[in-house]
């Protein structure tokens, strides 16, 4: 048994070494200097730390026509990703302790619809969105993206926490009840205290989905100029050329997925994300 485990430890930590090399390698790489990595090679240790790529890449790297840096897109990412986490969650985690503790006539059909959303393909919801957020006057706005994503997480949302919350007794909550609590009061003193395991899956699950999104941060702003998407910056430095490798390797480190304010275009190529088209 004791070996077994060993050679279980074993092969997880090798495959986690393999997963992370490509990482290690844009890590370390962000640390030397251009001139070093093509007088060398794209992978070794630099001879010296340059830690100003970082600060180049915040301030002054240059995507496409621009070199103001990553900062401004770092925080379009946020102010979306960050609002658009907590309240998916909290209103997934209030609606799974409704469904699951305080039951009622058609809960589970109504259940039913809230999950329907995990199945349905982007594509087909996002007409809909689009004619949602010209009449709520949300186009070319964070906040049209912040809707979107709050909406559409509360089927994951509530998918887990229901699933999580039917495990608690209902003998806690009919001992509130007779101490009279109401239904509020129970969620924050009883479920919330309870929940902190699966808020947290539930968070990164969200966060992570909201970053990564591509479909809504391109298709949601109407205004070109105004445009919100993702890119590579490594896709940016093949593209365009002319980028530090140090520099470009420190800005793919501090963010994997962005929200930009346009749709650049490069030596005719248009880029999107990890795909572009001649």
């Amino acid at each position: 048994m004791k070996w077994t485990r060993i050679i279980v430890y074993a092969a997880l930590i090798v495959l986690a070494l393999l997963f992370l090399v490509p990482l290690g390698v844009v890590v370390v790489n962000s640390l030397r200097s251009s001139r070093e990595i093509a007088a060398t090679s794209l992978i070794g240790w630099p001879s010296h730390l340059i830690f100003s790529n970082y600060a180049q890449a915040w301030n002054k790297f240059c995507m496409a026509e621009h070199c103001w840096g990553i900062e401004p897109y770092m925080l379009n990412s946020l102010t979306l990703a960050i609002p658009a986490t907590i309240i998916s969650t909290l209103l997934g985690a209030l609606a799974g302790y409704s469904i699951s503790l305080w039951r009622f006539r058609g809960d589970q059909f109504v259940f039913a619809v809230v999950t329907l959303g995990i199945f349905l393909p982007e594509q087909m919801k996002l007409i809909p969105w689009v004619v949602v957020l010209r009449d709520l006057s949300l186009m070319n706005t964070i906040a049209g993206l912040v809707l979107i994503h709050t909406v559409q997480g509360m089927s994951f949302t509530t998918l887990f926490c229901r699933n999580y919350y039917v495990g608690i007794p209902q003998d806690l909550l009919k001992a509130a009840r007779i101490d009279g609590a109401g239904f509020f009061r129970i969620f924050w003193r009883i479920i919330l205290p309870l929940s902190p395991p699966i808020l947290i899956v539930t968070v990164i699950f969200q966060f992570t989905g909201i970053w990564n999104e591509f479909l809504y941060g391109v298709t949601s702003r109407a205004d070109r100029a105004q445009r919100c998407h993702h890119k590579r910056t490594d896709v940016w430095r093949a593209e365009c050329g002319g980028a530090d490798r140090g520099t470009a390797d420190a800005a793919g480190v501090s963010v994997r997925r962005t929200i930009f304010p346009e749709r650049p275009h490069c030596g005719g190529r248009e880029m999107m994300g990890l795909s572009w088209q001649r």
